[in-house]
């Protein structure tokens, strides 16, 4: 069965991104950043909220998911990061919110990255859903 992945978008702010929560399968799993919602321009803004599937790809940081069917957009990836300025549009996934040289950001990222990938390990894809509570 195809895993569930919700991501809750629970703060927008222009200068320092939008902050969120991903869980699996109804279970918390960690923290997220995307950009702020700047009407879905390439690698300037957040992808809109609702479902996408999310397929196993390679890229730049080995193997990863893309969210697929992006209006206007591709190459929308989970990857590690701690600070807007690196998502490029992406979904960058952490353990827990905090400062980066004195900058909002999420941190611990890339051993949460490589956790979620593990737990994803024997999934090819999956189903997305986007939501905003702020």
């Amino acid at each position: 069965m195809m895993p569930i992945v919700e991501l809750i978008r629970l703060e927008e702010n222009s200068k320092d991104g939008t902050f969120g929560v991903l869980k699996i399968n109804k279970q918390v799993f960690c923290v997220t950043l995307e950009l702020p919602d700047r009407l879905n321009r390439k690698n300037r803004s957040s992808i809109p909220a609702q479902q996408y599937i999310c397929i196993r790809r390679m890229s730049k940081y080995g193997s990863t998911f893309e969210v697929a069917d992006v209006p206007g957009r591709s190459a929308i990836l989970f990857h590690p990061g701690n600070v807007v300025e690196e998502t490029k549009g992406c979904i960058l996934l952490a353990q827990h919110f905090g400062k980066l040289r004195e900058k909002r950001a999420i941190l611990n990222s890339g051993n949460t990255f490589r956790q979620f990938m593990g737990r994803m390990a024997n999934d090819d894809r999956f189903h997305l859903t986007i939501r905003e509570i702020y």
